[in-house]
C-alpha cells in the first residue's frame, strides 16, 4: 500500500508543476483536467502524509517504551501509543477505500428524472415532493441545477420532471438514487382520511459525452412546437420547444425550458445521450450482476428502494435496512446519512470481493 501511495504523491507533485505552467493555462479543457486530478489527487496525499505522521509517532512511543529508564515517561508513551494505534488503524482504513478503483462515472454530471408512477394525482404530487427533497439538497451541496423539461400534474406537482445537474462527484453521490420511492400518507385529495400508497420513480443518468455515446445524426427525428410552460410570450408563442426521436431505440426526448430552439436542441441531445449511455451502462452492469448480487442493487430504475411513511414520520431504505425516524428533515434534503451508508454497504462489498479473489 505505501508504494501505491508514494506513486501518488509522486503525480500530485508532478500534476502541481504542470498546472502552474503557461501552456497548461492556455488550454482551458487540459487545466480543467489536471485540475480535477489535482483536487482529487490532494485529498488522499493530505490522508497519506496524516497517516506518516501517526507511523512517526508510533515509532517514537515505542522507542520511549523499549528505552527510557524514567517509568512515568514509559506510562506517557504508553497512553499515547493506546491513542495512536487506533487513529493508524482507522487511517488505514481510509486510505484502502481510496485506493479502490473508483466508478469512473462517479464524478461526472447527471440528468435527473423524475416521474409520478401509479396513485394518479398523489402520484404527481409526491413526485413534486420528491423533486423539491433533491432541490434542497442540491442547494446544499453547491451544485448547479439547470432545468431540462416538466409536465406539471393537474392538482399540483409534476407528472415528470428533468432536470440536468452540475458538481463535483454527483452521480457518485447520486447513483443510489434511482429506482420505485413509494408514499404512504392521507393525500390532500382524500375527504375519508384513508391511508393511500403512491409511487414516484427516479432516474439518475450519468451524463455522456460525445465520445462515450456514437449518435448519428440521421437516426434523429426532430420536431418542433410552442413551450406549454412558464416563461414570458416569447416562450410560449414561438417554436422554441424541441422534441428528438432517436429512430432505432424509439426513445423520445424533448426540452422547453429556453427561449432558443438551438439551446432547447443541444440540451435535449444531452439528454439523449445520456439515456443512450444509461442503456450501455446497464448492459455491462447486468453482466456484472449476472455474475454477483450487489447488496444495494443495480440502480434500475424498477427497483423498489425506499418508502416514506408520512403518519409514522418514518423512511426505510429497503437495500441495507436503514429506517429513520426524522421525515420532515429528510423530505428538506436531510438525505446524507442514505447516501453515505449506501456507499459505505457498496464498498464494504467491493473489498469483501477484492479479498475473495
Amino acid at each position: 500500500m505505501i508504494e501505491q501511495l508514494e506513486a501518488i504523491r509522486e503525480r500530485f507533485n508532478e500534476v502541481a508543476q504542470q498546472i502552474v505552467q503557461p501552456e497548461v493555462s492556455a488550454d482551458p479543457k487540459r487545466f480543467m483536467k489536471l485540475s480535477k486530478e489535482y483536487k482529487e489527487l490532494d485529498k488522499m496525499v493530505q490522508q497519506y502524509m496524516a497517516y506518516r505522521q501517526t507511523l512517526t509517532e508510533i515509532e517514537n512511543a515505542r522507542e520511549v517504551i523499549a528505552t527510557e529508564k524514567d517509568e512515568e515517561f514509559r506510562d506517557m508513551a504508553k497512553l499515547e501509543l493506546d491513542e495512536l494505534v487506533p487513529r493508524r488503524d482507522e487511517q488505514e482504513s481510509v486510505l484502502k477505500e481510496m485506493l479502490m478503483p473508483k466508478d469512473p462515472n462517479d464524478s461526472r454530471n447527471i440528468i435527473l428524472e423524475v416521474r409520478g408512477g401509479t396513485g394518479g394525482d398523489e402520484a404527481a404530487i409526491f413526485a413534486g415532493d420528491i423533486f423539491r427533497m433533491y432541490q434542497r439538497f442540491f442547494e446544499k451541496m453547491g451544485w448547479k441545477m439547470t432545468l431540462v423539461d416538466f409536465t406539471e400534474g393537474s392538482s399540483g406537482g409534476y407528472k415528470e420532471i428533468v432536470v440536468e445537474v452540475e458538481g463535483e462527484d454527483v452521480y457518485g453521490k447520486m447513483k443510489f438514487e434511482s429506482g420505485v420511492h413509494r408514499v404512504q400518507r392521507v393525500p390532500a385529495t382524500e375527504t375519508q382520511g384513508r391511508i393511500h400508497t403512491s409511487a414516484a420513480s427516479v432516474a439518475v443518468l450519468p451524463e455522456a459525452e460525445e465520445v462515450d455515446v456514437e449518435i448519428n445524426m440521421n437516426d434523429i427525428r426532430k420536431d418542433t412546437f410552442c413551450s406549454s410552460g412558464a416563461g414570458g410570450q416569447s416562450v410560449n408563442t414561438t417554436y422554441s420547444a424541441v422534441r428528438l426521436t432517436h429512430i432505432p431505440t424509439g426513445l423520445v426526448v424533448q426540452c422547453q425550458d429556453e427561449r432558443s430552439q438551438l439551446k432547447n436542441f443541444d440540451k435535449a441531445l444531452t439528454v439523449l445521450r445520456s439515456r443512450l449511455y444509461e442503456i450501455k451502462l446497464k448492459a455491462h452492469n447486468d453482466a456484472i450482476a449476472s455474475q454477483r448480487k450487489t447488496m444495494v442493487g443495480s440502480g434500475d430504475r424498477s427497483d423498489k428502494i425506499r418508502t416514506y411513511n408520512y403518519p409514522q414520520s418514518r423512511v426505510t431504505d429497503h437495500r441495507i435496512g436503514l429506517t429513520v425516524y426524522n421525515l420532515p428533515a429528510v423530505m428538506e434534503g436531510d438525505i446524507t446519512q442514505f447516501i453515505e451508508q449506501l456507499r459505505i454497504a457498496e464498498n464494504a462489498e467491493r473489498l469483501k470481493e477484492g479479498a475473495t479473489i
